[in-house]
């Protein structure tokens, strides 16, 4: 991945990430892999209850999932020209899960309520990315990020999923769910 800085003398000075380098760090900041309820939550610190499905899931990859309606939603329509865009360069390496939400389709609604980044009143579309990563006593566990409407972008979600991918590959050999 390369990046660039822009110093005050207006210089740009890009960088390669070194494969083993990721963005995004385990905390629970706005821009961290979340590993229990992130600060901005009401249930921020206490952990989340993934469901099954997406533990069983993560047994063979990282996981991308767009919860959002169908129709006229502009903001849906947005983030999934982004999350489609994505998978044009890592369909293979990041299993990909379309939800529409009110259609009284239960995991659906479900992803709402556990991975709302605020906790607050629930707005589509719904963007989450999970993988593995290493809590502060070095073992392995689900990792999380969502963001609301399409305000993620294609540059942010797409950044989650390369580090979605490099922690997955660095951690699923020690995972034991």
């Amino acid at each position: 991945m390369v990046f660039g800085v822009f110093l005050a003398t207006g210089i740009l000075i890009t960088a390669t990430l070194a494969e083993s380098d990721t963005e995004y760090s385990v905390g629970s900041g706005d821009d961290d892999w979340w590993i229990t309820y992130p600060d901005q939550h009401p249930n921020a610190g206490f952990e989340v209850d993934h469901p099954q499905w997406i533990i069983d899931a993560l047994v063979d990859q990282p996981i991308i999932i767009l919860d959002h309606s169908s129709g006229g939603c502009k903001a849906c329509v947005y983030q999934e020209s982004y999350v489609d865009a994505i998978l044009e360069d890592y369909d293979k390496d990041i299993a990909y899960y379309n939800m529409i939400a009110g259609v009284g389709e239960f995991e659906a609604e479900e992803l709402f309520d556990i991975y709302d980044p605020d906790g607050g009143a629930s707005y589509v579309p719904l963007t989450i990315v999970l993988t593995l990563v290493q809590d502060p006593e070095d073992e392995i566990v689900v990792g999380w990020h969502s963001v609301e409407d399409d305000k993620g972008g294609e540059d942010l979600v797409r950044y989650y999923v390369e580090d979605a991918i490099m922690y997955y590959e660095d951690n699923r050999d020690d995972w034991d769910y």
